[in-house]
């Protein structure tokens, strides 16, 4: 690999995951490895196996389906972590153990209890049953970056004596800032032995919001894999953001004089699938994917974006796949233009995936006039959500008067085509359609959070309803699109039903959605 080269070790299966409410099913772990695959990502941290058998069924699932890069789990230093992760990863046809220890004082005193000693031969043992078992080792010194130098060389040195072919420098409680980081990389580059011949890996989180310019001066500093989710997430206030790390590089190419093998083009989609899955909208000012992030409302901006794009724009919207041509396909374009397009949007869809969606194109285009590359982008995303069973919705119908309880009217399918209808009253037109979704399932779900986001542009825009729900003790989410925000809504909530009900049939848990260990660097 060349000295300018960044590898790009994406973990947002695995601690992008760890955000308060971004838990995934196994089947939408599935559709972000492929996403971030075809991004072109260069590890992908697709969990942390020993956490939950749900865990480790996803990392295995993963791992079998070789996307292309390397598949990488994490674990402790134990041998019960190291040879699950191994049993989850060995399908895939290049695979990674990452194996982890704390060594700050405020850690080794207060979590662990134990001396510095101890904590090297935990590190040492961990690192060469890993390299018994494969070839490609990263070890991270947890909390990294409050850890007094000295002894992080002699941790780093021990780490790569033992045969670590990775090393990774986390900031775990994102308490570092750019100018001390970047002497910890030069000190460490200075100071250890055989440094030159291991990846020197950073891992930045965001709690005071510098975990990009964090990661940058890693890079500048020595450091040659950035570890980083979409859109940012993950514990607390996220991590780097993959999307501003990579364009970073890019667009100061000659700062940097470095590069990665991102495909920018990907970048975008990518965002929105992330956005799409764990409910996260992304705020309209974020860097790179944000909904403002190319848009010009000040006069003077306006006037020089006109006479030429460079003047307000320092990367261009086709960079990150965005298309400038969203206005794209209406009630009378056919399922080539729809297939055509939903390929230049990045979508690859089978026979099955893609007559489903067009069949919901259809439908949306008896609704409104002009169908946007976000209309699109929604339709594949949320297409057979609610739809797989065992309840569909047939028809919604709601009345409200002022200062009167809304009425809600619900017409369900079940499997067998037999039809289920149920009225109820609620304060609002969401809350009586939701009532009424409960009698006609017996699916009693708590609404925790209920978050509307509109797909596209105009008065007649889909509205994306992302619910958060509780039933019995689990948390739950839910998607639904349509341009009606109650039916949105309704979709959302039966989805989540749909989903409880095909794993109560199945007598097992959901992978991507138990209760399970958490493990942060």
């Amino acid at each position: 690999m060349s000295d300018k080269q960044i590898r790009i070790f994406d973990t947002t299966l695995r601690d992008g995951e760890q955000a308060p409410g971004c838990s995934m099913t196994l089947q939408e772990k599935l559709r972000v490895a492929k996403a971030l695959a075809e991004l072109n990502v260069d590890i992908i941290e697709a969990g942390f196996p020993a956490a939950s058998p749900g865990d480790f069924e996803s990392v295995k699932t993963i791992a079998e389906r070789n996307f292309g890069p390397v598949i990488c789990g994490l674990a402790r230093c134990n041998a019960e972590d190291i040879q699950k992760v191994y049993d989850a990863v060995k399908s895939a046809e290049r695979h990674r153990i990452h194996v982890f220890v704390a060594t700050s004082a405020i850690h080794r005193e207060h979590k662990l209890k134990m001396a510095k000693e101890e904590i090297i031969k935990s590190a040492v043992g961990a690192i060469q049953m890993a390299r018994e078992l494969v070839d490609d080792v990263e070890f991270s010194p947890e909390d990294a970056s409050r850890t007094e130098l000295s002894y992080l060389a002699e941790v780093v040195s021990a780490a790569i004596e033992a045969g670590a072919t990775t090393v990774n420098i986390p900031d775990t409680v994102g308490y570092t800032v750019p100018a001390e980081f970047d002497r910890l990389f030069r000190y460490l580059k200075e100071h250890v032995a055989r440094i030159d011949e291991i990846t020197l890996s950073v891992h930045c989180h965001d709690d005071l919001g510098m975990a990009v310019a964090n990661s940058l001066a890693a890079v500048s500093a020595g450091a040659r894999q950035i570890e980083c989710t979409i859109n940012g997430i993950g514990e607390r206030a996220g991590n780097c953001s993959l999307e501003e790390a990579v364009m970073a590089i890019k667009t100061r190419a000659e700062f940097f004089d470095l590069e990665t093998g991102i495909d920018s083009t990907r970048l975008y989609p990518t965002s929105r699938l992330v956005s799409n899955i764990t409910g996260m909208q992304l705020p309209r000012n974020k860097a790179i994917v944000g909904e403002n992030a190319f848009a010009h409302e000040a006069g003077i901006h306006q006037h020089g974006m006109l006479q030429h794009a460079s003047t307000y724009e320092i990367m261009r919207p086709e960079d990150i796949g965005l298309s400038n041509s969203n206005l794209v396909l209406g009630k009378h374009s056919g399922r080539h233009a729809f297939r055509d397009r939903l390929v230049e949007l990045g979508f690859e869809l089978d026979e099955f995936e893609t007559n489903r969606a067009f069949k919901e194109f259809k439908i949306l285009a008896d609704k409104k006039k002009d169908i946007y590359d976000g209309d699109l982008e929604s339709i594949v995303m949320n297409a057979g959500g609610a739809s797989s069973g065992p309840w569909t919705l047939k028809s919604l119908e709601v009345q409200t008067h002022t200062d009167e309880p809304a009425t809600a009217a619900v017409t369900l399918l079940d499997e067998d085509g037999k039809e289920v209808a149920e009225s109820a009253h609620g304060d609002g037109p969401v809350a009586a359609a939701f009532q009424a979704l409960e009698h006609a399932t017996g699916v009693r779900l708590i609404l925790r959070n209920f978050e509307l986001h509109s797909a596209s542009i105009g008065e007649d825009a889909q509205g994306e309803v992302t619910v958060s729900v509780e039933y019995e003790g689990r948390d739950y989410r839910g998607h639904g699109a349509s341009v009606d925000i109650v039916e949105a809504g309704c979709r959302a909530c039966l989805e989540v039903t749909n989903r409880i009900l095909r794993r109560a049939h199945r007598g097992a848990a959901d992978p991507g959605n138990g209760d399970s260990t958490r493990a942060t660097i």
